[in-house]
C-alpha cells in the first residue's frame, strides 16, 4: 500500500520509483569530504572529550571518602510495600551499606 502511494507520488513528480529511491540514498554519501570531517571530529573532539572525562574521574577519586549525610527517617522514603525477591527482602539489588540506608537507618551505625 505504501509502495503504491510512493509510486503514484513519484509518477506525479515525473520520476520512477527506482530514481526516487536512488536520489535519497546517495544524498548522505554525496560529498567526498564527509569521511574526512567525521575522522577529524573523532580525533579532535571525541577522543579529547574521553580524555577530559577520564581525568575528571581520576581527580575526583583522589579526594578520598565523603562523609555520609545523617539519616533522617522521612515517612515518604524507603517504603517497602512488599519485600525484594532476593536476599532478605530488605536490601536493594545493588546495596552498598556505606551509602544506602535501610528503612531503619544505616547498617553499620
Amino acid at each position: 500500500m505504501a509502495v503504491a502511494a510512493v509510486s503514484r507520488v513519484s509518477g506525479l513528480l515525473g520520476r520512477s520509483g527506482a530514481q526516487l529511491g536512488r536520489s535519497m540514498s546517495t544524498g548522505a554519501h554525496g560529498e567526498e569530504g564527509s569521511a574526512r570531517m567525521w575522522k577529524a571530529l573523532t580525533y579532535f573532539v571525541a577522543l579529547p572529550g574521553v580524555g577530559v572525562s577520564m581525568l575528571n574521574v581520576f581527580l575526583k577519586s583522589r579526594h578520598g571518602e565523603h562523609e555520609r549525610p545523617e539519616f533522617v527517617a522521612y515517612p515518604h522514603l524507603r517504603i517497602r510495600s512488599k519485600p525484594f525477591p532476593w536476599g532478605d527482602g530488605n536490601h536493594t539489588l545493588f546495596h552498598n551499606p556505606h551509602v544506602n540506608p535501610l528503612p531503619t537507618g544505616y547498617e553499620d551505625e
